[in-house]
């Protein structure tokens, strides 16, 4: 893969969010040039770094794809979404425009322009639905039952095809439920900037219902790692990215009340419509077949994300 050496132009939608300013700063890190598309709808300018080169686009726009045409790009990492799941089955006809539409506006780009590898940000929870096994393999059957989820199996199937039919390399990523430095609490946050945010705030944070629901809980470092070492794979692959572990939402609060030296108890509100009980996922063929290390432990990833909020104020 002689054009994926270092020093190369890679392209990252949604690089000013929570996990795309993450790899901008590992591949420039790596010497590489890095473009930059992002609409900022969610995603901040002040998380690019300066080195980045910033286009403020849509993802489903004529110019995106303009842009792309104009650049040697040698590889794109496709992580701009809509990625809230209730807005998702609110507005299911939005989720697939931005979702499924502006992915094969950018694929449709890429073939035209050479580009060589996508490497899309997937989910793991959303396209596994309520799971027959934990952790789950990426050969459990992909049941989504959100449309946030069948968006992402659909761009999945839709990378396969431009595969076969135009030679494009793909890695899809299934990433469990990230969480790190720079998450928003805002919007569709995760759970533990929430908590954090709450906290730091002085506020009582709620658990939906009991807080037995359990998640994989992934450090953004861990994320990062994967992303890079897909950098000029070649074929087709599906790889999941979590750490195989279950954490429920009680723990979880613990583990982040600890970090903080809070001894504040939680309240507990009505059970989340439509919420998963239960998700983890088995990475065990990523570290295998691309030599990515053990994740992060929690404790760890906790009280490094909690130091990050604590420090930003």
């Amino acid at each position: 893969m002689s054009k994926t050496e270092q020093g190369r132009t890679v392209l990252v939608t949604g690089g000013a969010g929570f996990i795309g300013s993450h790899i901008v700063d590992a591949l420039i890190e790596n010497g590489n040039r890095v473009l930059v598309v992002d609409d900022l709808s969610t995603g901040r300018a002040e998380n690019v770094n300066s080195a980045a080169e910033l286009h403020q686009l849509d993802i489903r726009s004529a110019e995106a794809a303009q842009l792309i045409g104009s650049e040697p790009i040698v590889a794109i990492y496709h992580l701009a979404a809509q990625m809230d799941v209730r807005r998702s089955t609110e507005d299911p006809v939005f989720d697939a425009s931005v979702n499924v539409l502006g992915t094969l506006n950018l694929l449709q780009a890429a073939v035209n322009a050479g580009v060589e590898q996508v490497i899309f940000a997937s989910t793991g929870g959303a396209i596994y639905g309520e799971q027959e096994t934990f952790p789950a393999p990426e050969s459990h059957p992909a049941q989504p039952v959100s449309p946030y989820g069948v968006s992402k199996l659909a761009s999945e199937r839709y990378l396969f095809y431009f595969h076969v039919q135009y030679g494009l390399n793909v890695t899809c990523l299934r990433f469990a439920n990230v969480y790190g430095e720079r998450q928003n609490p805002h919007g569709e946050a995760g759970v533990v900037a929430i908590f954090l945010n709450k906290l730091l705030q002085g506020q009582t944070p709620v658990i939906n219902g009991d807080g037995l629901q359990t998640r994989d809980y992934i450090h953004v470092s861990d994320v990062v790692a994967a992303n890079v070492a897909a950098l000029g794979r070649p074929g087709f692959h599906i790889y999941n990215v979590g750490t195989g572990h279950e954490t429920d939402v009680v723990q979880l609060y613990r583990e982040i009340a600890s970090s903080l030296g809070e001894d504040r108890e939680a309240e507990h509100g009505p059970t989340a419509a439509g919420e998963q009980r239960r998700s983890s996922v088995d990475a065990t063929l990523l570290r295998s077949e691309l030599g990515v290390p053990e994740p992060l432990p929690f404790s760890e990833g906790i009280a490094r994300t909690a130091d990050w909020f604590k420090n930003r104020g």
